[in-house]
């Protein structure tokens, strides 16, 4: 994408997240059907297939401006980056998929919302016995076991599905997102939506899959075995830049407490995570231009990103007072994404580095 158009563009959803969606944050975060209608608005603006390349009907958006569009969402709504993450990640893993068939049924209606995907593989990063098996047949897979988390249930009407093969290998595949029986006596059972502290409006279940039969041309990869764990790595700073914005949004909260209080103090708190912020941020992209930075330095600054997500969040918090435990409180509201986007694409790795960074 061209430098003005793509400025253009960062232009455009700049005004539409502001005014159509940072007014109505407190109840996307709550209210699936406003939700729906935020969602609807991204696919009004073709905005849900950036990853994905022009030629098979995306945006081809580089990886560096991925991250800062990533970055400017969650800054303004922390439920709806990430429903149509779960989304832009399908679609990207489709879009590299051999399967051509499937490709042309759903690609060139992703990035307007009219074909909508979600992800069901996270599980696959669990050590010891797999919780999701498939087994290969004459004319498919037969897929059986548990998927604890699939966010967008009634939102998305398929969705991939990650299972572990007797050999090790990862089997990646499409499935409905609903409740089915298939002839054969396949069965897909969903729970009813988790009580979510956080982004309960994007509706994530659990899955009971029993004998599922995949037929071949729903397939979208198989993967050696550990494929997930190498790409935890090659990525493990993507979820930081969720962190990043949601930090600004704390940051946002503190400054309207600043000057509408007009306390020195509240000004002098802003201007110091501000700075802080920004050279993580500056870090973060700078990584992703250097390819050659190794796993640790890239560690860190995850770790770093979800450590300053909890302390401008619950700066904005103590700015607000009392009003930020109104569950209409946009503190409270930013307070809890940073509990999310704190542990969200978490690996082991993640998760003793950020204990590490609160301890230092």
């Amino acid at each position: 994408m061209k430098h003005e158009h793509l400025e253009h563009k960062f232009y455009e959803t700049q005004i539409f997240l502001q005014e159509q969606i940072a007014p109505l944050a407190n109840n996307i975060d709550r209210d699936p059907e406003v939700l729906r209608t935020a969602l609807r608005g991204m696919g009004d603006r073709s905005l849900l297939a950036l990853k994905v390349p022009s030629e098979l009907g995306g945006t081809s958006l580089k990886e560096v401006d991925y991250h800062r569009w990533q970055i400017m969402l969650a800054r303004v709504s922390g439920a709806l980056t990430f429903l149509q993450t779960q989304h832009q990640s399908a679609v990207a893993m489709l879009a590299k998929s051999d399967n051509k068939s499937l490709q042309q049924k759903f690609l060139p209606y992703v990035a307007t919302g009219d074909a909508l995907l979600g992800v069901g593989f996270s599980h696959l990063r669990r050590r010891g016995v797999p919780i999701m098996k498939a087994t290969e047949t004459t004319e498919g897979y037969l897929l059986t076991g548990i998927v604890p988390w699939i966010t967008g249930y009634d939102f998305f009407a398929h969705f991939i599905l990650g299972a572990t093969l007797p050999d090790g290998r990862e089997l990646y595949g499409m499935l409905p997102l609903q409740n089915k029986l298939q002839e054969s006596g396949g069965k897909i059972a969903l729970s009813k939506p988790m009580e979510l502290m956080a982004m309960a409006a994007t509706n994530t279940v659990s899955a009971k899959i029993n004998q599922w039969f995949l037929p071949r041309d729903r397939l979208i990869a198989i993967k050696p075995a550990g494929a997930i764990h190498v790409s935890s790595r090659k990525n493990v700073l993507n979820h930081g830049f969720f962190a990043l914005g949601c930090a600004y949004a704390g940051l946002d909260i503190l400054f309207a407490a600043g000057e509408t209080k007009q306390l020195n103090f509240l000004q002098e708190s802003w201007q110091f995570l501000t700075a802080r912020v920004k050279k993580c941020e500056e870090q973060a992209i700078a990584s992703k231009l250097d390819n050659n930075l190794p796993y640790e330095q890239q560690l860190k600054l995850r770790a770093k990103a979800i450590n300053l997500a909890a302390r401008c969040s619950i700066a904005a918090v103590i700015a607000s007072g009392g009003v930020a435990n109104d569950l209409n409180s946009n503190a409270g509201r930013v307070y809890r994404e940073a509990l999310l986007f704190s542990v969200s694409g978490q690996t082991t790795d993640v998760m003793e580095a950020s204990l590490k960074r609160l301890l230092s």
